[in-house]
């Protein structure tokens, strides 16, 4: 992901919350070390990738007041848009030299960093931090009995949709089945509504609709199974794509949205936010980066549902596909990082960030924080979670996912059979 998927996420999410810069670091000129400048103070070096309100103001706001605590101590923030965050890290990962504090979806891509000998174990240095965190938050950035990052945002995606285009079209409620869904593109296309926003540019977007497919049509099992055997090429992925297809084939997402990105002028989150389209497939982190790209703030319009179930498919409603953001701290990190990290996520700063919709809660008992009917709805949802599947582009080594995004991006094109897009996904998996 980024987001986002958060991206992500990528994610993802992945894409809602990150830094901005606290001091003027428009690239990072190096990384990790011992963390001591030429004045006798700390620097941390903190990647993030928040570009959007409210995180652009809440994450300075947080570092200079955590420097006011501790004079010895820099924070030197830089953010990156979501991908340009992912190919950044790909080149520091490559040196060996990573930021002392950067944001991770967890999943295959932290495993690799993990096993390169990248990555601070923070069982228990960070143990005190960890223990006041949901244990469903944790569960993206734990290998063999150990934590490695803490997360600071967690969520699921879900349908994101404008209720008063439903009521124009004659969608009497949020459709629960796969086919009640392709009922609802139809008849928003009738009324001369884009039905679904997409940022095809980025293509992580759209990898959502064939993982939630695979999950509805297979349950989790079926992604378990494919994690074990790298194999993709079941009924279920192959399922997937034809159902991904029949919705591709209805044209349904807004004009020229293969050069659209999720969160640029006129993208994914634009053209929800404007009311230009019916709904968004996306991550909690949506109804912030709607209003801040457009501009505007559907209110009480907008709504959320669930991924709908497949009639005959062995997935529950309750089995969600998401995941969350966090922060990991390089090997070489002075012990300051992990401070700033419990500072970060105390009381009052989860309180302000949750109330303020940059992030939904992963501190225990901070779920008051949410005011938002909407978001109250996807912490619920994830609360009953009956199955866990975090994105696909990030549980997954980085070719595999970055072959998961191209290939379904090349099926809603039309330029990929749901045959080619298993096939070419199992191809790599297995190469790994």
């Amino acid at each position: 992901m980024g987001i986002p998927h958060l991206p992500r996420r990528s994610f993802l999410t992945a894409v809602s919350a990150g830094a901005v810069l606290v001091t003027a670091a428009p690239m990072l000129a190096a990384c990790g070390g011992d963390g001591s400048g030429s004045d006798g103070k700390v620097t941390i070096e903190w990647m993030n990738i928040a570009t959007a309100e409210p995180s652009q103001s809440l994450f300075p706001k947080i570092a200079k007041a955590y420097e006011a605590q501790h004079p010895n101590v820099r924070i030197k923030a830089t953010s990156l848009e979501n991908d340009a965050f992912k190919s950044k890290m790909t080149a520091l990962v490559a040196s060996g030299d990573l930021p002392d504090i950067y944001v991770t979806w967890g999943g295959g891509v932290l495993k690799q960093q993990i096993d390169a000998g990248l990555v601070k174990d923070l069982t228990s240095d960070g143990s005190e931090l960890l223990g006041t965190v949901t244990d469903v938050a944790k569960k993206s950035y734990q290998f063999d009995g150990k934590t490695y990052a803490v997360p600071y945002d967690m969520g699921m995606v879900g349908f994101w949709y404008n209720k008063k285009h439903f009521e124009k079209a004659g969608i009497s409620g949020p459709p629960k089945t796969w086919a009640e869904f392709i009922d609802a593109v139809r008849k928003l296309k009738d009324a001369g509504i884009a039905p679904l926003a997409l940022g095809g540019k980025d293509k992580w977007p759209g990898h959502f609709y064939w993982a939630y497919l695979s999950m509805r049509i297979g349950g989790t099992a079926a992604m378990e199974q494919a994690a074990k055997s790298s194999d993709f090429s079941g009924p279920a992925f192959v399922q997937a794509g034809e159902k991904l297809k029949e919705l591709a084939d209805l044209q349904p997402f807004q004009k020229g949205y293969q050069n659209a990105g999720f969160d640029t002028p006129g993208g994914q989150a634009a053209s929800m936010g404007s009311g230009k389209t019916g709904m968004s497939l996306m991550g909690q982190w949506a109804p912030a980066v709607q209003e801040d790209t457009s501009g505007k703030s559907l209110g009480d319009d907008l709504g959320w549902f669930p991924f709908p179930t497949v009639d005959g498919g062995q997935g529950r409603l309750t089995d969600v596909f998401g995941g969350g953001n966090g922060f990991a701290v390089s090997k070489d990190a002075p012990p300051e990082a992990v401070d700033f990290l419990a500072f970060f996520l105390n009381e009052q700063n989860e309180q302000e960030l949750v109330s303020s919709g940059a992030v939904m809660p992963v501190v225990k008992g901070a779920e008051g924080a949410l005011t938002d009917k909407n978001r109250k709805m996807v912490a619920e949802a994830l609360g009953a979670s009956t199955g866990f599947q975090l994105y696909l582009d990030q549980q997954f080594p980085p070719a595999v996912g970055q072959e998961v995004n191209d290939s379904v991006a090349s099926l809603i094109a039309g330029k990929k059979s749901p045959q080619q897009v298993a096939q070419s996904v199992t191809e790599v998996a297995k190469d790994q």
